[in-house]
């Protein structure tokens, strides 16, 4: 069971229609760069909870998600029409191991994620994690849409903040968008589109992937991987990539 703290929306933004990101202030516990919370609402007699990575650093607050609004869904509907004021249920104690606690250095850290998926990399990316375990930090965020390509001032801010060591290669699938690699992550990989973007390639000895986002994406992206000698990374038998399934 989980124990629950009572919070307040102090902000909201939607980035196109049915994307937001949304801040509590709540007591919440301290947390690892990668994890993730539960927000609940009390609807019709029962507490309808879902996880939601965070996106804030874990020094930073307020707490922020990140999410698609599911018209059919239960709970982010009614989350997208609270307003400030409004108040939430947070669980108390964020959880989860996505995170680089276990993770070896590397060459190169690769980030690669879809959708809403690029909120637990910005968290990430605003910790001082990947910059003392890697020498360079790719993050790839795949979309279907240009508008969807979301906190482009703070990824622009980390940019500015650690140069080369950072490169940031968003991927369109269902339109033309300047500067955005057109295409679905795996078939940018497939193809060696993505790596020759960068200049570089994923092999065992240079890299760790980070992989989070929709299922067939990472079962995709999994093959290719392991078809170059990568391994999935455990916390207790390390290896090459890690994957988490976000809800």
């Amino acid at each position: 069971m989980n124990d629950w703290v009572k919070a307040t929306v102090v902000g909201k933004h939607a980035w196109t229609e049915g994307l937001y990101s949304m801040q509590f202030d709540g007591p919440v516990a301290d947390f690892k760069a990668g994890q993730y919370i539960k927000v609940a609402l009390d609807i019709e007699g029962d507490r309808v909870g879902r996880p939601y990575s965070l996106v804030n650093a874990p020094q930073e607050r307020p707490i922020e998600i990140y999410f698609n609004e599911v018209p059919e869904g239960p709970l982010t509907p009614r989350l997208s029409d609270l307003n400030l004021g409004d108040t939430v249920w947070l669980s108390a104690k964020p959880g989860g191991i996505f995170t680089l606690e276990t993770v070896a250095p590397a060459p190169t850290l690769w980030l690669l994620a879809t959708g809403t998926a690029l909120g637990v990399y910005l968290s990430i990316l605003r910790s001082p994690d990947p910059w003392e375990r890697f020498e360079r930090v790719v993050l790839v965020h795949g979309v279907r849409h240009g508008a969807d390509l979301a906190y482009d001032e703070t990824i622009a801010a980390i940019g500015a903040r650690y140069g080369d060591r950072f490169a940031f290669v968003p991927a369109v699938t269902r339109e033309e968008r300047p500067g955005a690699l057109p295409g679905r992550i795996s078939d940018l990989l497939t193809d060696g589109r993505l790596e020759a973007r960068l200049g570089q390639r994923i092999t065992a000895e240079t890299s760790h992937v980070m992989l989070c986002g929709n299922s067939a994406m990472i079962k995709d992206v999994k093959v290719i991987l392991e078809n170059r000698g990568l391994v999935r990374h455990r916390r207790h038998v390390p290896g090459q990539y890690t994957t988490e399934q976000y809800h």
